[in-house]
């Protein structure tokens, strides 16, 4: 159950569009300003307290729930679509698809669709399509499998401020996008016709869920990505969850996730292989190999788990095949899309 307490703003670390870093009574906290509005020093506030009772380390800080120096709060929305529905802080952010009309059924021409079940692999596979395809547009579709609003995400500020994604996209229950959509489906949609991808990144927000069970995991909606992108037209990429150093067993070499959501789907999906590197014993049936050259990418910066590049250098050499690979079939004269 959750845990809530009042305190004081005694501090204001950073801001953004969407998010206050801030400190109350000492302790890190954020606010989510699209929902609540900002705060100021000295305001009295309530804080939920549970990421931080429960020892996490994703999300471990206190989220400013009120603010109590105020009356009230109030901040119309773009449309009628609600998200964080039938719960206390549901706002009315308006979706792109009250706006695009009725359309024939979406055929997306080989759009190539990187799924990830990881917010670190995003950034690996951005990075390194904007190394193999500079000035091509490449969007971010973020789903609710993870963490809610957008505005949390500091690789997604730096991917936007560097212009390496040209736009997002918060599907779902996820919030504070450049555009909105109702479900992946769609926000892959929105994201060809609206925001102009010549490429899809699709994967969670940070903090994802795992149980080391084989299921119970956020990841698994790859698996669903996968077949939906291919009903659609699109060429779907899985990125492949390679560790070098992970101490789970489960997740080095090839992760069970990747197995399992490979497994799972029922369409055909590229899965790039770094060049040098193998795929060990036998690929699942539906998985199609692609032995791709990666480029210099720098990946500075970029961590997963607590470690960068050097220290699981598997883990980027994965995500940014996928990139590479991505980059290509774009920049390939015969794309359909």
């Amino acid at each position: 159950m959750p845990g809530f307490r009042t305190g004081t703003v005694t501090a204001l670390r950073s801001e953004r569009k969407g998010l206050q870093r801030v400190e109350v009574d000492g302790e890190a906290a954020f606010v989510l300003t699209e929902l609540l509005g900002p705060v100021a020093l000295g305001d009295r506030v309530v804080v939920n307290t549970t990421a931080v009772d429960l020892g996490l380390g994703s999300g471990g800080a206190h989220v400013v729930h009120w603010n109590l120096a105020r009356e009230m709060w109030h901040q119309r929305g773009p449309g009628h679509v609600l998200k964080l529905r039938y719960t206390s802080l549901q706002a009315d952010t308006g979706v792109a698809e009250e706006a695009m009309g009725p359309a024939p059924a979406t055929d997306l021409g080989g759009l190539p669709v990187v799924a990830c079940d990881l917010h670190s692999q995003v950034a690996c596979v951005a990075l390194a399509f904007a190394a193999a395809a500079p000035g091509r547009r490449l969007v971010y579709v973020m789903t609710d499998a993870a963490a809610l609003p957008l505005a949390l995400s500091d690789v997604v500020a730096e991917l936007r401020g560097r212009g390496v994604l040209a736009a997002t996209v918060s599907a779902g229950q996820a919030f504070g996008g450049d555009l909105e959509a109702v479900n992946v489906a769609s926000g892959i949609d929105v994201a060809s016709r609206v925001a102009g991808a010549e490429t899809v990144v699709v994967g969670p927000g940070p903090g994802v869920v795992g149980t080391r069970t084989r299921l119970g995991f956020g990841g698994l909606e790859v698996a669903g990505i996968v077949d939906v992108a291919a009903r659609l037209g699109a060429q779907p990429i899985v990125v492949v969850r390679w560790s070098d150093a992970d101490p789970r067993a489960e997740h080095r070499g090839v992760s069970h996730h990747t197995r399992t959501c490979l497994e799972l789907a029922a369409a055909r999906s590229l899965v790039a292989v770094p060049a040098g590197r193998a795929w060990p014993g036998e690929p699942p049936p539906g998985a199609e190999l692609r032995e791709v050259e990666v480029d210099a990418v720098d990946l500075g910066g970029v961590t997963t788990m607590g470690r960068g590049p050097e220290k699981d250098p598997g883990f980027f050499a994965w995500a940014a095949a996928a990139g590479t690979l991505a980059a290509r079939l774009a920049a390939a004269p015969d794309a359909g899309h």
